[in-house]
């Protein structure tokens, strides 16, 4: 396997958009994306957002070995990032860069090794990330809380990770992110 980029973080961290700074700069990154069992929402479009599979056609691919990882998030509704997908982007000569929950980004750095660079990225705290929640106005108070009791669970994993940046103020997150894949891209 070529070299890998996995950011997790919980909702609200901020890893959107450090990955986003990142495929801007220029270090010959693809975003690769994800596959999943649940339907389109919105404008979303196969091959572009996900690669939209039946539970059927997912659990297939499972059984054919064509995940790096994968998790059943619900009753036949999956997530997962197909090997093929990071081939594909390594035979363009890229790097791919995934955003993966908490429990595939370890579980694919336990495979890859130090193919495999894995970034958390932290909020400065719980309440901060509860503020940039509700400043969203995208969820309701119950979401909300969920959203926290997950993120201090995701926080847990946070010392399995190569490299862990504290997005405290945003500009210097970049920075120090950018740093960091420069350093393991031997930029």
């Amino acid at each position: 396997m070529a070299k890998f980029i996995i950011f997790s973080a919980p909702s609200g961290s901020g890893k959107s958009t450090i990955i986003n700074y990142l495929l801007t700069q220029n270090l010959g990154l693809e975003f690769s994306i994800s596959a999943t069992s649940r339907a389109p929402r919105g404008e979303e479009q196969h091959g572009k957002e996900y690669y939209f599979l039946t539970p059927d056609e997912f659990r297939a691919r499972i059984a054919n070995n064509e995940f790096l990882e994968y998790e059943e998030v619900y009753k036949n509704c999956y997530y997962g990032t197909l090997k093929s997908e990071v081939d594909r982007i390594a035979s363009t000569g890229k790097v791919a860069i995934a955003d993966l929950d908490v429990v595939g980004g370890v579980n694919v750095k336990k495979l890859y090794g130090d193919k495999v660079l894995t970034v958390f990225i932290q909020p400065p705290s719980i309440d901060e990330l509860r503020n940039r929640l509700e400043a969203r106005k995208t969820d309701t108070p119950e979401k909300i809380a969920e959203r926290i009791a997950k993120a201090e669970w995701e926080m847990s994993f946070a010392t399995q990770f190569d490299v862990v940046i504290i997005n405290d103020d945003l500009e210097k997150a970049k920075a120090e992110t950018l740093r960091v894949i420069k350093e393991f891209l031997e930029i």
